[in-house]
């Protein structure tokens, strides 16, 4: 009786521990490429569907024309469905720009004009 016992217990242990891992949420990664003219000063980004906009993710910093940053997008979500922002400098021929994309199955993302 005793080992039923132990080995139920340990089932259930392997079981959570399962579980815990599969609900645990991976880091987004991808390369954001500047194919403007403009100076890119503000990128935000968030799920599809969520109402407001996360924070700048560039902060202080601004990506410059041909320039590419990797971003990391760690929010403990498991969605990869984004929508993304992006605001260019005053004197800018370019208007804010929004777009959705999946970037699960994306490596990179280049803004254009």
């Amino acid at each position: 009786m005793k080992s039923k016992i132990s080995a139920l217990i340990a089932l259930a242990a392997t079981m959570i521990a399962a579980s815990a891992v599969s609900s645990h949420a991976e880091d987004l990664n991808f390369k954001l490429t500047n194919g403007t003219n403009s100076v890119l000063t503000r990128f935000y980004s968030s799920p599809t569907g969520v109402g407001e906009w996360e924070e700048d993710v560039f902060g202080d910093d601004v990506l410059n024309p041909g320039e590419s940053i990797d971003i990391t997008i760690a929010d403990g979500r498991t969605v990869c469905k984004y929508d993304m922002r992006f605001e260019f400098e005053e004197g800018s021929n370019l208007a804010t720009t929004e777009d959705t994309q999946d970037l699960c199955a994306m490596g990179s993302y280049t803004i254009h004009e």
